[in-house]
């Protein structure tokens, strides 16, 4: 997504936004906004971000919402993605460990 050139951010090289000199995301930053949070309310919660650059991100957002709306479904869909392979990983670790089992289970009982 082309966000204005004067808007505090950085963009890494999968096409998320972050908010300038910080990890903050700007998905992170337009939820809380959505969610009711004033930017003031988000300045405290995540203390390396400047006042001005959480207006400054939220007046571009009131003014352009539906461009701001699906870069915000497309991060949505990519932390989806991330948590269902990380999930996917997670089930594969632990699979030789449930088929050793489950195969001790169906050993023979000795002298039995």
């Amino acid at each position: 997504m082309d966000f204005p050139l004067s808007l505090p951010l950085t963009i890494d090289a999968n096409g998320s936004a972050r908010m300038a000199g910080t990890r903050i995301a700007l998905a992170t930053v337009l939820r809380a906004f959505r969610d009711g949070a004033t930017p003031e309310e988000i300045v405290l919660q995540f203390d390396t971000l400047a006042l001005a650059d959480v207006y400054a991100v939220v007046a571009a957002y009131l003014k352009d919402r539906p461009t701001f709306d699906d870069y915000l479904k497309r991060e949505d869909a990519a932390d989806e993605a991330a948590w269902r392979q990380g999930r996917a990983m997670t089930e594969r670790a632990g699979l030789r460990e449930r088929l050793l089992a489950r195969r001790a289970d169906r050993a023979p009982v000795p002298g039995g």
